[in-house]
């Protein structure tokens, strides 16, 4: 009996979840797993498989595409599979929530990146900064003291912040002052005063204070490399960058905190894979097998312990020890205050009609308010139009 399984390629990803199939296999010896990676444009190429009835048995699932996927009814709703060994109540509530509709389950996440304050301690020394900053004020506040032109070229040597601005990095900033990126008929509603308030900070960071950078601005292409070049002393991203900066800037000497809180509040963003299943499954029960080792306690402890992407199991978050290690802490401490991103069926239309207009903005070709009024005058028209 072979099952097949499909997921995103990615040779790191690959080796590793070849050694997670390999003991499931061990344990499970009438079940063969095909692990099908698909290596270019996932969704789309899942969604045609689908129409044609050639689609994985399981497959991978972004939080971000869920809604759009469970709506259609091509998922098959996992609770009459669940045992009670399986530990539902394991996993952090707002990552299971992000496979729930209606009171039913449709994946369960494998596991969940959030976003944490990185920042170079050698920068942080050189000017007298012993903290990481707490509040939003006071990262504006240390990356003016961060950013240096060394040798008076009037070009910035080194930005306080690198800034990656697309809607995946910047919903939580949208909900700080009370803002909501959609309405309850799914249209957006990001030009709020309340969600201008917080985008505004970012722009005004970027144009007026000219303390943040995006990577292509320092020549680099990712927030990883701004960062591990030594270009900006502080950014925010995911627990991806924690085997990078080793493997690639082994010198480098850095530690990470939980995001700066704006207006008072805590805020990050969380990211999360469920494992799915087939509607149209011709093996069931053997589907239900593979799913509940791959996201069950043993093992999700095999995949997540290279630190690549950290365990939605509370246990195996304490097993691994991921709470008391101090670089990952934060992205632990993270899980409970974030904004996962997922915004109902239409997010990958509102985020593309944002993201282009609020790098418009950024640049100065346009006020932030005219920017993002168009973006979503534009993404509820497209959504319209698709009903």
């Amino acid at each position: 009996m072979t099952v097949t399984l499909s997921g995103w390629s990615n040779l790191q990803e690959k080796q590793l979840l070849q050694q997670v199939l390999n003991e499931f296999e061990a344990m499970h010896p009438k079940i063969k797993v095909k692990y099908d990676a698909i290596a270019d444009q996932y969704m789309d190429v899942l969604k045609t498989r689908l129409i044609g009835d050639t689609a994985a048995d399981v497959f991978y699932l972004d939080a971000f595409e869920a809604p759009g996927m469970i709506e259609p009814g091509v998922l098959e709703p996992l609770d009459d599979y669940v045992t009670p060994e399986f530990d539902i109540a394991d996993f952090q509530p707002s990552l299971l929530a992000a496979f729930q509709q209606n009171g039913k389950t449709y994946g369960f996440p494998k596991d969940f990146s959030t976003l944490v304050l990185f920042y170079n301690k050698q920068a942080f020394a050189e000017a007298d900064l012993s903290q990481p900053p707490q509040t939003w004020e006071q990262l504006r506040e240390y990356a003016k003291k961060l950013t240096v032109d060394r040798n008076n070229d009037s070009r910035i040597d080194r930005y306080g912040f690198g800034i990656i601005p697309e809607l995946a990095r910047l919903y939580f900033v949208i909900k700080a002052f009370g803002g909501e990126l959609i309405n309850t008929l799914e249209q957006a509603t990001f030009a709020s005063p309340e969600s201008l308030q917080g985008l505004q900070l970012i722009i005004d960071q970027y144009r007026q204070e000219r303390s943040s950078a995006q990577p292509s601005d320092a020549g680099t292409t990712s927030g990883g490399e701004i960062f591990g070049q030594g270009k900006a002393a502080m950014v925010i991203e995911g627990p991806w960058l924690i085997p990078y900066l080793e493997d690639t800037f082994p010198a480098l000497e850095y530690a990470t905190a939980e995001v700066p809180t704006i207006a008072g509040k805590k805020g990050t963003m969380a990211y999360t894979v469920a494992y799915v299943m087939n509607k149209k499954s011709q093996h069931k029960p053997e589907a239900w097998q593979l799913i509940s080792y791959l996201t069950g306690k043993e093992g999700m402890t095999l995949w997540t312990r290279t630190g690549v992407a950290l365990p939605t199991r509370k246990s195996v978050t304490q097993k691994l020890g991921y709470d008391q290690k101090p670089l990952y802490a934060p992205f632990i401490a993270g899980a409970e205050y974030a904004t996962v991103w997922q915004a109902g069926k239409n997010l990958p239309t509102i985020m593309n009609n944002f993201n282009n207009q609020f790098i418009s903005a950024m640049l100065g070709e346009q006020p932030l308010k005219i920017a993002m009024q168009k973006a979503q005058a534009t993404a509820n028209r497209e959504i319209e139009l698709m009903q």
